[in-house]
């Protein structure tokens, strides 16, 4: 008889997306996941079958806890600004890194991608910010992920939105 799961499902799923969102999936190993996760090899492959079955469990999520959310958001600019400034959020971080590294080549991954893409995009359409686009916030978050300075490209975030209004 298998013994009981002893580990929260959901509290995995969150914490490999961010460590996915840091990494991503090529260099995310296994034995990465279980030490990051705490979670034993074969426990992980029971609960998601495989390191790909988690990434999409993990990019699944995200797009739905983060995503979803930004849109039913009462102040959606705020949050999409965290988003773009803040290290704590990997939400775009993830979609990043799905759309560079396995879009190209996984078909069901790329289908994620595009669906978010399109949350996104009716997001920032429905804001009327005719500068504020889902190139542009992907554009700003790699900027900071690359080391920019997060004030100045806070201030472009701002600047361009509010120059429209």
């Amino acid at each position: 008889m298998a013994r009981p799961r002893t580990f929260d499902e959901d509290a995995v799923v969150e914490s490999a997306a961010e460590l996915f969102a840091r990494r991503g999936f090529d260099a995310a190993s296994i034995d990465d996941l279980v030490g990051h996760l705490g979670v034993h090899r074969h426990s992980l492959y029971r609960t998601f079958g495989s390191k790909r079955g988690l990434y999409l469990r993990a990019l699944r999520a995200t797009r739905k806890q983060n995503l979803s959310a930004i849109a039913a958001a009462d102040d959606p600019f705020r949050i999409l600004y965290a988003a773009v400034v803040s290290e704590g959020i990997g939400g775009l971080d993830l979609l990043l890194m799905a759309a560079i590294e396995q879009g190209a080549t996984d078909p069901e991954i790329a289908a994620e991608v595009r669906g978010a893409f399109a949350e996104l995009d009716a997001v920032t359409a429905a804001l009327g910010e005719a500068t504020l686009s889902t190139a542009t916030l992907l554009g700003l978050r790699l900027r900071v992920r690359a080391g920019e300075d997060v004030a100045r490209i806070a201030n472009e975030f701002t600047g361009r939105t509010q120059t429209d209004q």
